[in-house]
């Protein structure tokens, strides 16, 4: 970075340079260049170069939130005896509850300049900030083993309409056709790629993908809709459970659970991509017209074709691959899967590579990269085995999402309670890169964030349970008590109870163990 050039309206706090609309950044970063905690992908993001405005983040939520998962969230509700009305208002209503976290941690990644596992050691350490970071990291492999699964299914369509039966029904190798396992490893390399150019060819990848496949399926949903005169049956279903208790008590809280553990894991790390923000107003606008918008209209999309596609075809078709192989021209054929794997190409480098990418850098800089990161988090996707969580929408919904929701909850209720609460915003950016600097702790730790993240996640998913045959988790939940001994079971609630419990524990802890320098209030003093 070397020395910032002092503009007129900027302050000398200490070693930052405090601009009027409140963002920082280091006058001068040779004083940490050296340190272990540092390098080029991890440092403070220059002024200079902070250059995202509202439209950067529109389309980079578009383009994450324009996917097959997301298409295929209001099919799992309905699957599981929601009306599709009712699937569109949990959906609608999980993704304003996430908002709300996500603005909260994005503060710092424009405030700073800094990305997430960075912003994580002001509360947890500057080596404990390990533990949050590969807590994400680890979801996100997971998720991005699942969509290059499904990016890669969609590579396979389109090849078979232009190659023929000879691919399609290409001999099988462990369960699949050898033909499916190259179209994933195609889209796998495609994936890394793009990641590789760094995060200006991210940028502007999502620049153009999120009109690109929103303009595409309002046309697929105006041309299914006209072939088939109407809606049909679907859109007069009432669903399996009524309004009554069922849908309250007992079906809604583990969906909504789910469906805000859908993007949890973007409410931790969206400082990753907030550091380039021109503003604190450009990016919590972009995210609010960006995420609740599209996160509601896709699924209302995905609900109406599907229900146009049930007068067409005579059977409800809810996986839009599937619905794209049903097209007879195959010129249509060829566009519809090319735009799938658009879609999909879109959220797995935003969402599934970029943050875990920095989270293994956090872990050893000096011999980490942002683009090893990105080749670790490529390996670790496979190695999960993504088509074993897509089988069953109870695993799917109650058991990836519902489990790896709660904990990321407990992350986010210790970053809010020590960034907003105990620090009141203001953090000392030099320091968050010396090991010896303020958020060293004890040996590097900060105990009281570690034991708030284990208490809000046991209480989270302790008490996880499944019903038989449908999940891993005992009948009567992992620890019988948070099962048991509630007039709700926890687990329903698991990413609230994850983030309530971890807040308070905070506070609690850091009131009754005050850290030394745990708040700071800085004066500006003269420009020099």
């Amino acid at each position: 970075m070397g020395v910032a050039t002092l503009t007129p309206p900027a302050q000398r706090v200490g070693e930052e340079l405090v601009y009027p609309d409140g963002r920082h950044e280091l006058a001068d970063d040779s004083a940490i260049r050296n340190s272990s905690l540092y390098n080029l992908d991890l440092a403070p993001v220059p002024i200079k170069r902070r250059t995202w405005n509202t439209y950067n983040y529109m389309a980079l939520w578009i383009g994450m939130a324009h996917n097959i998962p997301t298409y295929l969230l209001a099919s799992g509700l309905v699957l599981l005896g929601m009306a599709w009305y009712q699937a569109i208002l949990t959906i609608a209503l999980a993704n304003i509850i996430v908002l709300i976290p996500m603005l909260a941690n994005s503060h710092a990644g424009t405030k700073y300049g800094i990305p997430y596992p960075v912003f994580a050691r002001a509360s947890f350490g500057v080596f404990g900030a390990n533990v949050a970071a590969l807590l994400r990291a680890g979801v996100a492999c997971g998720w991005f083993g699942i969509q290059t699964w499904i990016g890669g299914g969609a590579l396979f369509l389109l090849a078979g309409k232009l190659f023929g039966s000879g691919w399609a029904n290409s001999g099988m190798v462990a369960g699949q056709h050898w033909t499916l396992w190259l179209s994933f490893a195609i889209f796998w390399a495609i994936n890394i790629l793009i990641i590789v150019r760094g995060m200006n060819a991210v940028r502007r990848f999502e620049n153009w993908a999120a009109p690109f496949v929103l303009v595409v399926a309002l046309g697929l949903l105006a041309w299914m809709v006209t072939k088939a005169g109407g809606f049909g049956p679907i859109l007069s279903d009432p669903g399996k459970v009524g309004w009554g208790g069922n849908f309250w008590f007992v079906l809604f809280p583990p969906a909504l659970m789910g469906m805000i553990a859908f993007w949890s894991t973007l409410s931790l790390n969206m400082p990753d991509f907030t550091r380039f923000g021109k503003s604190q107003r450009a990016q919590a606008w972009g995210q609010i017209l960006g995420l609740p918008t599209t996160m509601t209209l896709f699924p209302l999309v995905a609900v109406l074709i599907t229900a146009a596609t049930q007068v067409v075809y005579k059977t409800a078709i809810w996986n839009p691959v599937d619905l794209a192989a049903k097209f007879d021209n195959p010129v249509v054929v060829v566009f519809a899967l090319f735009t799938l794997a658009v879609a999909t190409l879109s959220v797995n480098v935003a969402a599934n590579i970029v943050s875990p990418s920095y989270d293994f850098s956090n872990v050893i800089p000096k011999l980490i990269s942002f683009r090893t990161g990105g080749l670790i988090t490529g390996v670790l996707g496979i190695v999960i085995q993504p088509w074993n969580l897509l089988a069953n929408p109870n695993v799917y919904i109650f058991t990836w999402l519902g489990f790896y929701g709660g904990a990321l909850g407990a992350i986010a209720g210790v970053l809010i309670a020590d960034y907003w609460f105990m620090r009141n915003t203001n953090l000392r950016l030099g320091d968050l890169y010396r090991v010896n600097g303020e958020y060293r702790y004890s040996g590097g730790v900060n105990w009281r964030g570690l034991v708030s993240l284990v208490v809000g996640g046991l209480l989270a998913v302790g008490g996880a349970y499944s019903t038989p045959g449908n999940g891993p988790f005992p009948q009567g939940g992992i620890i019988g008590p948070l099962y048991s001994w509630f007039p709700f079971h926890v687990y329903d609630y698991s990413w609230v109870v994850g983030l309530v419990a971890a807040f308070l524990c905070y506070l609690a802890l850091s009131a009754l163990f005050p850290a030394a320098a745990a708040r700071r209030r800085p004066q500006a003093v003269a420009a020099t």
